[in-house]
């Protein structure tokens, strides 16, 4: 994997809750790029994304491997291990998520040192490869939930895989592709290149692995690191691999005779058989400081890391911070979690305004919605309600209109005007005629007592109605009926 330089073209690609901007490094099967993790309340993390190209993607097999070695690695803390910190898989997109480190590649810091005719000192590389090699260590001995051994190996140790950090520490990385990286590259000729120099000869030759083959490739990073020599130069791909399953290994007093104190070293982590290796990197790590040290501080170490790689470093700062000041002008939009690592299962939503029964146990992860959203989604209830009164109101008018008066209705208006203000006895006389025995002419009666009693009634005249004065008045029957059918009592006849 090769380093390019980072841009901020553009908007960024986001996927799940990553913004994803433009690469720093590319190789064969990935490219790495800067990032942003979106997370909520606020939360902004720059990060380290490494990104599948599409045909590793989007093959089942190879996923399956990626996503299971990937769940491995977050098993691993240790400060000499980038830390895996997620896994996407969504949108045909296969994401590797790792923290952010400000440093160079070790590969690149050899290069650099090689075109500028120097050579790390060998204080410096103590540091850097005892660092990786407890990193490698840690993660021999990671342990899954249980509590078991995972058994977990590396595979892929070079100096594109060891990354040494402004701040003077060694970290390994890429744990997660490394199970499925080997087997890209045994089956495709292309991806090979590069790689295979640093394998032992039973990874070659598909047999079973131990932790020993990584102390084996650390054993070849140390010999290029103090030398800037390839230990497997050969003419061709094929004189290459001849050297390393007949075990033809050069030990750096080849190259300088003042580096023979590592030739030990060089000669008993890069043994043909694995049990002639040394049984653990921390082993090789300890042997390492106690013959060749001592080793460079983290400070010395970050100074060489600033003389080989300063230039780019802050050009690289100079990215991620402009970064970081547009995604917090203008934060992208976040989206639903498609984690892999920290998968929860999908919340059911319910409308705000919805009638129906939730439980209780499903209210507890409704989401909450906007007040804008809320309004939008009550306006269409308001009309409703708004609409159905006015329905109501214009019911009542109609049925008031067409209510009929009763019969009595016309004389209590009647007789409302034309009782006077001053009741006298000639405007209260009540002229009764009731039906004789015989055909003789009713008899009209105006007496004064008639008069002192239909008094009190002229003057509740308005509260109670009178009846309507009738010239002749037939009792039998002693009611009308209503053209609703209903009858009504003639006062007369009650009398």
């Amino acid at each position: 994997m090769h380093a390019t330089e980072p841009s901020t073209r553009g908007e960024p690609l986001v996927v799940d809750r990553y913004a994803i901007y433009d690469a720093i490094a590319s190789g064969g099967m990935a490219t790495v790029h800067l990032g942003r993790l979106i997370g909520t309340a606020g939360f902004l993390r720059t990060v380290a994304i490494k990104r599948l190209h599409g045909q590793y993607a989007n093959d089942p097999d190879f996923t399956a491997m990626f996503l299971d070695e990937a769940r491995l690695a977050s098993r691993i803390q240790h400060p000499n291990v980038v830390s895996t910190l997620d896994v996407v898989m969504k949108d045909r997109e296969l994401l590797l998520v790792m923290e952010y480190v400000r440093g160079e590649s070790l590969s690149r810091l050899v290069r650099r040192a090689r075109e500028r005719n120097v050579r790390l000192p060998p204080p410096v590389v103590v540091s850097i490869l005892s660092g990786a090699l407890n990193g490698l260590h840690a993660a021999h001995d990671a342990l899954d939930e249980k509590g078991q051994p995972l058994n977990l190996v590396h595979r892929d140790v070079s100096p594109q895989n060891v990354l040494v950090g402004a701040d003077g520490v060694a970290r390994v990385l890429d744990f997660g592709v490394a199970k499925a990286a080997g087997r890209v590259h045994t089956t495709r000729e292309g991806d090979i290149k590069g790689k295979v120099l640093y394998m032992p000869p039973e990874q070659l030759a598909a047999e079973a692995l131990t932790r020993t083959a990584d102390v084996y490739a650390a054993g070849v990073v140390l010999f290029e690191t103090l030398t800037s020599v390839r230990m497997f130069a050969g003419e061709n791909e094929t004189a290459a691999l001849t050297k390393i399953i007949t075990n033809d290994i050069r030990v750096p007093s080849e190259i300088d005779p003042e580096l023979s104190v590592f030739d030990a070293i060089v000669r008993k982590a890069t043994a043909r058989l694995a049990t002639d290796r040394y049984a653990t990197a921390r082993e090789m790590a300890r042997e390492l400081e106690l013959l060749c040290g001592p080793a460079a501080s983290v400070a010395e170490v970050s100074d060489w890391v600033q003389q080989l790689a300063g230039e780019t470093l802050d050009e690289r700062a100079r990215i991620v911070a402009e970064i970081e000041r547009s995604s917090t002008r203008s934060k992208p939009p976040l989206p639903s979690s498609g984690s892999l690592l920290a998968h929860t299962p999908l919340e059911p939503t319910v409308s705000a305004v919805s009638p129906v029964s939730v439980p209780s146990h499903v209210q507890a992860t409704v989401p909450v919605a906007t007040p804008e959203a809320a309004k939008k989604s009550l306006a269409p209830v308001w009309i409703a309600l708004l609409a159905f009164m006015l329905l109501g109101c214009l019911g009542v008018i109609a049925v008031l209109l067409t209510r009929t008066p009763p019969p009595h209705a016309p004389s209590e208006r009647a007789a409302s005007k034309a009782a006077p203000e001053e009741p006298s006895p000639s405007a209260t006389a009540a002229i009764v005629q009731r039906p004789a025995a015989s055909a003789e002419a009713p008899v009209a009666s105006a007496t004064p007592s008639a008069t002192a009693s239909a008094t009190p009634i002229a003057s509740t005249a308005r509260s109670a109605p009178a009846p309507r004065p009738r010239a002749a008045v037939n009792c039998d029957p002693p009611w009308v009926v209503d053209k609703n059918g209903h009858r009504h009592f003639i006062p007369e006849c009650m009398k």
